[in-house]
């Protein structure tokens, strides 16, 4: 055992010091690996970031929370059976609490309608466009995620009675009235005024696709004055226990085709919806990062290691009276191996160490620039990172090492 050690630590002292001594050549060697383990390690990460910052959405859009709408989240063929299907009723909501009521250990809780438009609001010289205007009842507040940071949401007589107040989401706030309160403020939607009742903690982004601060929230009733009576309604329905969702959505089903009266045999004339529709639509994503990521990681590993076994072999050549000598004094064969085996894998590592580098320096720059992308360098990126630099110095620099341990002791000694 005290043999092994002392071959395995004299090995690593000859290989770091042959590659002291070729440093430019060293460098260039591990160019190939250093670029293989930034393109996985950056692979990773953005993998890594796209499932941190899902999830996280995810999450504000309640994980515990099904839709009922008139269109699926996913690709139709058959538009027009779509489009011909009767609109949600606000109404809807109460039949649908009734029967969910009437269930005995049903698994759903409530159903709330609610309804969404895009606009712009004002205040004064001030304007925010792009803001999705949410109508809902009070029972939104329990359904909705995010806090109240300032005031507080509307009450069921401001509700039923379509009362003109609003609850900003942050940025709208900060964009209306820069440095200084929302709360008792006026603003103005479609030629309407609103008295500011809350603003809403700041949420941040849906994976850079649009901002869960630009909304406003209004008493559905107030909404309808607005935009109309026959304004598009969905249902938001909150699920007792999120980790049943599929039961409870064949639940919801049934309950649904009740509220529409629909026979037995016809087609159902709405939509469940919930997050796993936005999971399918991710992973088409991931898979093609994933793809172009290891086509990269491959070649450039692929590259780096031929390099790598290119000079080793070179190594051997230039090293061979020395191998020679060393095996008349006795070296073993495995002694050889080890040797230029440890050289090999070592260039491999500093290369990974070196991509590893880049790579978290990168992810921070991108923190720092772009803080609403998700990004996520994770413990197990580095683990990786270390086994397939290994990996591939092992396979780049067994051939020659093998070479090296197989020369005849005399042969070397007599090499020009």
């Amino acid at each position: 055992m005290t043999r092994v050690v002392y071959e395995f630590t004299e090995s690593l002292r000859i290989a770091f010091a042959q590659i002291a001594a070729n440093k430019l050549r060293s460098v260039l060697t591990a160019l190939g690996v250093v670029i293989g383990i930034v393109a996985v390690t950056l692979m990773g990460t953005a993998i890594n970031g796209i499932n941190v910052g899902f999830q996280n959405s995810l999450a504000m859009l309640g994980e515990d929370v099904l839709y009922v709408q008139k269109w699926p989240w996913r690709k139709v063929d058959d538009w027009w059976n779509y489009q011909n299907r009767p609109p949600m009723r606000v109404e809807m909501a109460d039949a649908l609490n009734r029967v969910i009521e009437s269930t005995p250990n049903s698994l759903l809780e409530f159903a709330v309608p609610v309804a969404g438009r895009g606009g712009s609001v004002k205040a004064g010289p001030n304007s925010v466009g792009g803001v999705n205007i949410i109508g809902s009842t009070v029972d939104y507040a329990r359904i909705v995620t995010a806090e109240v940071s300032d005031g507080r949401l509307f009450s069921e007589v401001e509700a039923s009675a379509g009362r003109p107040v609003c609850v900003l989401g942050s940025a709208v706030a900060e964009t209306l009235f820069p440095g200084r309160p929302a709360l008792d403020q006026w603003v103005e939607i479609r030629g309407q005024k609103l008295l500011v009742i809350g603003v809403l903690a700041k949420q941040g982004e849906f994976l850079g696709l649009f901002s869960f601060d630009r909304q406003v929230v209004v008493p559905l009733n107030a909404l309808r004055k607005f935009y109309g009576a026959r304004i598009g309604i969905e249902l938001r329905v909150k699920v007792k226990d999120k980790t049943k969702l599929a039961a409870a959505s064949d639940e919801l089903v049934g309950a649904m085709r009740r509220v529409r009266g629909q026979l037995p045999g016809e087609r159902d004339n709405f939509s469940i919806n919930q997050q796993e529709a936005f999971k399918a639509q991710l992973d088409p994503i991931k898979s093609g990062i994933a793809v172009a990521g290891l086509f990269i990681t491959g070649l450039a590993l692929f590259v780096g290691a031929i390099g790598i076994m290119n000079i080793t072999f070179v190594s051997v050549k230039e090293r061979t009276k020395e191998i020679g000598t060393r095996k008349a004094l006795g070296a073993r064969r495995r002694t050889i191996l080890l040797q230029f085996l440890i050289e090999a894998v070592s260039i491999c590592l500093i290369g990974g160490v070196v991509g590893l580098a880049i790579t978290f320096g990168t992810c921070l720059a991108i923190q720092q620039s772009m803080p609403s992308l998700p990004v996520e360098f994770s413990v197990s990126l580095i683990i990786v990172s270390m086994v397939v630099s290994i990996a591939t110095g092992i396979a780049s620099g067994f051939a020659p090492a093998w070479g090296a341990s197989r020369l005849d002791p005399v042969v070397a000694l007599r090499y020009e």
